[in-house]
Formats: C-alpha cells, sequence, structure tokens
C-alpha cells in the first residue's frame, strides 16, 4: 500500500518567492570559484555534464578542453551549454548555486583574445599545465546572460536550512558586467 504526501497550497506559494541576491555578491562569489559543472548535448540529442575549472573574466567563464573530447564535439556542433556553479557557504550540506544558459564560443589558443589574456597575466589557473601547446586544445568562452538563476543565494543561512525549497532567486546583471538577455 503507497501513501500520496499532499502539499498544501500554501507551502507551494510560499516556495516561489524568488530571492534577488546583489549582482555585485554575485559576481565576486564567481570570480573566487575555478568549479562549474557544464552541460551540453551531442547531435543525436544525448545530454552531457562534466565538471570544468574556469576562470571569470569580464563578463565571460574562459574554459579550457580539447576539440576532439565530447563536451569539444558537442559544443563544436551544438554551441547552446548549461552551467551550474557551487557556491559552498558551509563545509556541510549541499551548497547554493548559481545556473544560467548560454552560448558557447571555441577560440583556438592562438585567437587573439586568448592571447591577450595570458599576455596579460590571465588565465593562469587554465594554462599552468601546458594547455596552450597541447595538441587539439582550445578555450571555451561563454558570455554571461543578463539573468542568472540561484539557489540559496541573497539569503540568511538559517532560512535556507529551515526552508529549502523556498530558495530559488534571480539577479540581473546586466548593469554590472553590461552581459546581454
Amino acid at each position: 500500500m503507497s501513501t500520496t504526501t499532499i502539499i498544501a497550497k500554501p507551502a507551494l506559494e510560499q516556495a516561489t518567492v524568488l530571492h534577488h541576491p546583489s549582482p555585485a555578491d554575485v559576481y565576486r562569489r564567481l570570480g573566487r570559484r575555478t568549479f562549474a559543472m557544464l552541460s551540453t548535448v551531442s547531435p543525436a540529442g544525448w545530454p552531457h555534464a562534466a565538471g570544468v575549472l574556469y576562470e571569470l573574466e569580464g563578463d565571460s567563464l574562459f574554459i579550457n578542453t580539447l576539440s576532439h573530447s565530447r563536451k569539444g564535439r558537442n559544443m563544436a556542433a551544438n554551441p547552446k551549454v548549461g552551467v551550474s556553479i557551487p557556491i559552498r557557504r558551509l563545509p556541510v550540506g549541499p551548497p547554493s548555486s548559481v545556473q544560467f544558459q548560454g552560448t558557447a564560443e571555441l577560440l583556438a589558443t592562438d585567437h587573439p583574445t586568448i592571447q591577450a589574456l595570458v599576455a596579460d597575466g590571465k588565465l593562469r589557473s587554465l594554462t599552468r599545465h601546458g594547455e596552450l601547446h597541447l595538441p587539439g586544445s582550445v578555450f571555451v568562452r561563454i558570455t554571461l546572460p543578463r539573468r542568472l538563476l540561484t539557489y540559496g543565494l541573497g539569503m540568511p543561512l538559517r532560512s535556507l536550512i529551515k526552508d529549502p525549497l523556498a530558495a530559488a532567486g534571480s539577479v540581473d546583471m546586466g548593469e554590472l558586467t553590461g552581459a546581454q538577455a
């Protein structure tokens, strides 16, 4: 015999309230992180998610991968991607997060944008292991969209722990980064 639990309507209404963390705080947190989950889709429609290291420069995330890797092939065929970045606020429990959809642009290691960033001392965490000289190495630039979705940011930790269903949020990054809609 199975049972079904019905959630009262007030709880559902409460769960639809969105928190709006400050754009400056979200941008600062993204800049302090280096790990994200990148989701791509194969030409046959199969989803693929992979953990990646990234660097935030201006309004773009930069990732390094190989053009012949699964994610590299997927992005070459379909540049639409999903990104989820965990933002740990406590050493235990689920992290908060920032997530968004974007368009990946594959850039060769000798692309002027990559060369300029490297010359300025940027992308060090993505280039210090020989990535610039690795055959098939490419950089991925994903420009932040104007609106980012969040989970658990912009609310006190006590509230997040007490009511995790009410932790959804969004932030308009347009004024801070110049991101496009």
